[in-house]
């Protein structure tokens, strides 16, 4: 190389670093579901109802999106939530879902926390009804 060409060279390969560097990470969106029943329920219960749902998580966006659906409760909801909690603890609401009538539909935008916790296992959907105002189901999120 000739003297004149070597700081020109290294000031291009020193602008495609930074371009590197600061291009953004790749957004990722995370499929997650949940099976609920009353057996899951900590305490569990004897209801007969059972439910599903499905969620997506878009990592650019912190947007969590989720539609599900239950049946055979033992009266009509009075509320449904996304908790924090490891499987077999009870733990806080991170995010309510209403109404709480089937079909659930709905989104939220997530704390960097709390996605954390969702995408490491550690939240649960839960169905209240009056007869079981703890829950009635739950089922764990999970991918």
């Amino acid at each position: 190389m000739r003297p004149r060409t070597l700081p020109a060279a290294l000031t291009g390969l020193a602008a495609a670093a930074v371009i590197a560097l600061a291009w953004p990470a790749m957004a990722e969106v995370v499929n997650l579901k949940a099976a609920m029943n009353a057996a899951s329920e900590v305490p569990t219960n004897p209801s007969k109802g059972t439910g599903t749902l499905t969620a997506t998580y878009d990592t650019a966006s912190k947007k969590l999106s989720w539609k599900g659906s239950y049946s055979d409760l033992t009266g009509p909801a009075t509320a449904a939530h996304f908790h924090s909690g490891e499987p077999g603890k009870n733990g806080p609401v991170a995010v309510p879902i209403a109404p709480a009538t089937s079909p659930l539909e709905g989104s939220a935008t997530l704390t960097d926390a709390q996605a954390a916790d969702l995408l490491g296992g550690k939240w649960y959907v839960n169905v209240h009804t009056s007869a079981n105002k703890g829950g009635e189901i739950r089922g764990q999120v999970t991918k």
